[in-house]
């Protein structure tokens, strides 16, 4: 039996000891003790792109997001507003009406422009096709 020292091949020989096969040929990567360095690429500035790149996406979106929410905010609190608000007529679709606060601290939808009254003004709004109220 032969000693495994015996059986060791030099490191600059590319032998495969299950296929019993010298595989250099079959290598990804150079075998040869000639062959050109292989050295790991620095990949830390281009992690270092690609996370502020993550990042800026992220804070662009979520800027966007929280604007939307808060448009969604005040659009709700304008609705409640004229909702709690007091008027004595169903108001119609596409027409704009004015929101009113009295001195009591009442407030009151009229269809009588601002510029038609001396009342403390909240607002002119616009009723649209989805009941929702926006503020002009």
């Amino acid at each position: 039996m032969k000693n495994k020292i015996e059986d060791k091949k030099p490191d600059s020989v590319v032998y495969n000891p299950e296929t019993q096969k010298y595989d250099a040929a079959l290598k990804p990567y150079a075998t040869s003790v000639g062959a050109p360095l292989i050295t790991a690429t620095d990949t830390i500035a281009w992690k270092n792109r690609s996370i502020n790149k993550v990042n800026h996406k992220v804070q662009t979106k979520y800027l966007e997001l929280k604007a939307e929410y808060d448009k969604m905010m005040q659009e709700f609190e304008y609705n409640k507003l004229i909702f709690s608000a007091k008027f004595s007529f169903e108001p119609i679709i596409g027409e704009i009406y004015h929101l009113y606060k009295r001195e009591s601290g009442e407030t009151f939808l009229s269809i009588i422009g601002p510029e038609q009254c001396n009342f403390n003004t909240l607002g002119s709004f616009y009723l649209n096709v989805d009941q929702i109220w926006e503020k002009i």
